[in-house]
């Protein structure tokens, strides 16, 4: 991606537009399920039904592409946590439909792992902007997850937080590697009931 690409990008969103939603559409289900440099550009020209003046009139790169599928994957993923949270009706509740949901997934056809976890391990240079925009995703995550604790008061929220990362972290993983789907959704209800619960007991002691 070139210099004046990267900034266009990151300056405003593109035009909806049919074209480039089916392109994306083939990006994301091939990037998913095949991995990011294992899917060519021919690949998803054929899958899209598109030329390739067209396709690359949309994405100039394939890394203006991968960027776009990691956008996508991000805004989908705040959106199913937002309406989690409007759902629940408080942080405590949001935080164990944000368990059932992973459970869930992880069991579902077709699941593997982490699209941003995926993705980060593809890209060894941290300076990537695939890289810079799957940390952007995780830190916006942690946040989230920040504003849930300091709404059940748990103390020293950034750290529990980063916990509760490693324990989503775990759990997508084991999600792809382990196909038996039982007692999954309770288990990481337990270890994170764990989590908060030693960061609460960790509170009292330094009171």
């Amino acid at each position: 991606m070139t210099r004046a690409a990267r900034r266009a990008h990151e300056a405003a969103p593109p035009r909806p537009s049919p074209v480039r939603d089916r392109i994306l559409a083939a990006a994301d289900e091939h990037f998913y399920a095949e991995g990011i440099r294992a899917v060519s550009a021919d690949r998803l020209i054929a899958a899209a039904g598109v030329s390739k003046v067209t396709f690359y009139r949309h994405f100039p790169s394939k890394d203006d592409l991968v960027l776009a599928y990691l956008d996508g994957r991000s805004a989908l993923e705040r959106h199913a946590l937002e309406q989690l949270r409007s759902q629940a009706g408080d942080a405590c509740g949001t935080l164990l439909a944000i368990a059932g949901v992973i459970g869930d997934m992880s069991c579902s056809p077709g699941f593997r792992g982490c699209p941003f976890i995926n993705a980060a391990a593809e890209y060894a240079d941290p300076a990537h902007p695939a890289r810079k925009a799957v940390a952007a995703h995780r830190a916006w995550f942690a946040t989230f997850l920040q504003e849930l604790l300091r709404e059940m008061a748990i103390p020293d929220g950034a750290a529990v937080a980063d916990q509760l990362v490693i324990l989503r972290d775990g759990a997508m993983v084991r999600g792809y590697l382990d196909a038996d789907p039982t007692v999954r959704t309770d288990a990481i209800t337990r270890a994170g009931r764990a989590v908060l619960d030693g960061a609460r007991a960790a509170g009292r002691g330094s009171s």
